[in-house]
């Protein structure tokens, strides 16, 4: 089946919208897809069928990975599949995973110190500065920078800066020093959250509440009531406004 709706992509001459078909080059073979498409819609347009590496579709949680290559030019591309949209003559596959080097580590026995992550992933130091970790990133995150930060040990810098890494590997996959950029970032921000950061009171009163049963009852209801009831419930609820600021709160204050 896929392959049928496959060789129908590739001769269909029109499409709905005035979208402009072009081709691309899927694990090398051409297809004709609408121009508005992402990489991800156009593999599906295609004919494939994704049952991997398809992931939440919105470009947070990095599992679309792909390399691309366009008609002269000697780079090779890289983004996230779900929001890079396809350019004409395009070359592309995507990135299977692949394992790569993860520190096992208690973070209540490490210090928020540089030695301490350098310690875990000693092939910091091997960055040569070229900086293919940055122009991989599909988030704009200054990587080789909070790496960089790493070597220094300036923690919570690290942890700022990497704060919006969807860990696709990108950075990973193009880096020449063999380096995990990622994970040594997720280990600063375990260090910055447990040792470095305010604790958060409203956090410690909602463990209490939980620990003291506050939502007990209201579980119980949920779960007894049928699918019609959760689905009034649902409709029900009071949302949060679109525009609301970070102090919005709802009427009804017995869950919070």
């Amino acid at each position: 089946m896929a392959e049928a709706k496959a060789k129908e992509a590739k001769t269909q001459t029109e499409v709905s919208g005035g979208a402009q078909l072009v081709s691309i080059y899927i694990m090398g073979e051409r297809y004709m897809v609408p121009d508005s498409l992402t990489i991800q819609k156009a593999l599906e347009f295609a004919g494939y069928q994704l049952v991997r590496g398809c992931g939440c579709r919105g470009g947070i949680c990095g599992a679309c990975g792909t390399v691309y290559r366009m008609p002269g030019s000697y780079r090779i591309e890289v983004g996230l599949a779900c929001q890079t949209v396809v350019k004409a003559d395009m070359h592309l596959t995507q990135i299977p995973f692949f394992p790569a080097n993860k520190a096992t580590y208690n973070i209540d026995e490490l210090k928020p110190e540089g030695s301490y992550v350098a310690s875990h992933y000693p092939e910091l130091f091997k960055c040569v500065g070229c900086n293919t970790c940055t122009r991989s990133c599909p988030m704009d995150i200054e990587v080789m920078e909070y790496i960089s930060q790493a070597i220094r040990g300036n923690i919570a810098r690290v942890a700022e800066l990497s704060f919006d890494c969807v860990m696709c590997g990108l950075c990973t996959a193009r880096c020449p020093a063999e380096e995990v950029q990622y994970n040594v970032a997720i280990l600063c921000r375990r260090l910055y959250g447990k040792h470095v950061a305010p604790k958060a009171e409203h956090l410690a009163l909602a463990v209490k509440n939980v620990e003291e049963g506050k939502y007990d009852e209201g579980l119980k209801e949920l779960m007894s009531a049928s699918e019609e009831e959760l689905k009034k419930l649902y409709v029900a609820r009071e949302a949060e406004p679109e525009m609301a600021d970070e102090f919005w709160e709802p009427e009804k204050k017995e869950y919070l």
